[in-house]
């Protein structure tokens, strides 16, 4: 069995409440950065009463950032009038607007990914205090998460003299108790999280073919060492927190750097990854006497493409690029079973138990049973009418969803 392992100084996060309290949702991914959540076993239903919306804010601007859920408020972003960048609070109990802060920020992604929009895509983190949150022109922006006041920002094009990315800043940032950590200006980096003043720069390869990165760091305990894990455009690696110092790298092939998945560390020395135009598979770690080695447990010929998958009981359920979703062996790398059907172009899947929620963009919400036998869908729902491409949250008995035009609470029912 391979259960999925987070860095203990992950439960930093939130400092007034444990990154694992199911009732928050602070980051990329969830408490714990993993998809994965704690709490009482969901319900079998989604239809009719079994779930019911609370609260809908309409009229938002479009935005690919998941909201993020305080204990008593939840954080959106929005680009409005393809010129500026809103980030706005609202009550959690009736979504309520409680403040709003914005700047000017905008880009043109490349034609050929036109119909992904160009709006803001990153996912903020928010440490219980402050927010950080990624503009699409390389920007970082720290904000005071009870007012709304903006306490520093850091533009990476202006501090590195590097171009605007041409996809825009797509990696959400991870937060510690010392700083925030992102891929931007053609590296990734670490920024004093009190003052924006940037600590240390690794793998500054310049992000590879057409600007910036799109994965997401992730903290681990890989072969006995904390470190944090990166996937660039052109390699995985690990990186030491404090110094920047790079411990290991692996090339991880793929299309014009389509290295777009969060890296997922599996047991004491794996990390599961796939990519659009290459393979998945699991990377081994080994440390011997400081001197670290990497080697391909297995691969697979199948492209994993946006949708970073849930591991559950050693099993990694995987949406991928021909829209089918695949369940996977983690220790072995054999295909235990894929579906005939297909989905979305993407879902962000949330694991509780044996339980799935995936969020397809399309706008409907499907509850799975993680059943390494065979593909068992419990049960579906349209949520929405808009497209839902952010990372949808879960926090016990409710469900937040951000569409391309508003953000709704869905609560499921006791019964």
């Amino acid at each position: 069995m391979y259960p999925v392992r987070a860095l203990a100084t992950a439960l930093l996060i939130v400092s007034t409440a444990s990154a694992a309290d199911p009732g928050v949702w602070p980051q990329w991914r969830g408490p714990t950065r993993d998809g994965v959540v704690t709490g009482p076993a969901w319900p079998d239903k989604l239809g009719g009463d079994a779930l019911k919306q609370v609260w809908r804010v309409e009229k938002l601007g479009p935005s690919y950032s998941g909201p993020i859920v305080a204990k008593d408020r939840v954080f959106t972003t929005q680009t409005v009038d393809k010129k500026t960048e809103v980030v706005t609070a609202h009550d959690r109990k009736t979504g309520k607007e409680l403040w709003k802060t914005s700047w000017e920020g905008s880009i043109t992604v490349p034609f050929f990914a036109a119909k992904n929009g160009s709006w803001i895509r990153s996912t903020p983190a928010y440490d219980g205090k402050t927010l950080f949150v990624a503009g699409i022109k390389d920007l970082l922006v720290a904000v005071d998460g009870e007012t709304g006041k903006e306490l520093w920002r850091l533009d990476f094009i202006k501090e590195f003299a590097t171009p605007a990315p041409d996809f825009g800043f797509v990696c959400s940032p991870l937060v510690d108790d010392t700083g925030v950590y992102v891929q931007a200006g053609g590296a990734f980096v670490k920024v004093d999280k009190k003052t924006g003043k940037v600590l240390w720069q690794a793998l500054k390869d310049g992000g590879g073919t057409m600007g910036s990165a799109f994965s997401s760091p992730v903290f681990a305990k890989i072969a006995g060492t904390d470190q944090v894990v990166v996937q660039t455009r052109t390699k995985l690696a690990g990186v030491d927190p404090a110094t920047g110092k790079e411990l290991w790298a692996k090339e991880i092939p793929s299309f014009r750097g389509m290295n777009i998945l969060t890296p997922v560390p599996v047991g004491d020395d794996g990390i599961f990854t796939s990519t659009y135009g290459g393979n998945t598979r699991l990377l081994r770690v080994k440390s011997e006497g400081g001197k670290y080695d990497t080697s391909d447990a297995w691969t697979l010929r199948y492209e994993g493409n946006m949708s970073t998958p849930v591991v559950v009981d050693g099993h990694a359920y995987v949406l991928g690029k021909d829209k089918r979703l695949l369940c996977v062996n983690v220790k072995t790398g054999k295909e235990v079973w894929g579906t005939d059907d297909r989905f979305g172009d993407y879902w962000s899947l949330v694991a509780n138990k044996d339980r799935i929620l995936a969020l397809d963009n399309r706008g409907v919400l499907y509850l799975i049973k993680a059943n390494a036998k065979e593909f068992e869908l419990i049960e579906k729902r349209k949520v929405s009418d808009s497209e839902t491409w952010a990372h949808l949250a879960v926090c016990g008995d409710e469900i937040f969803i951000r569409d391309l035009t508003g953000l709704s609470v869905w609560r499921w029912s006791a019964k």
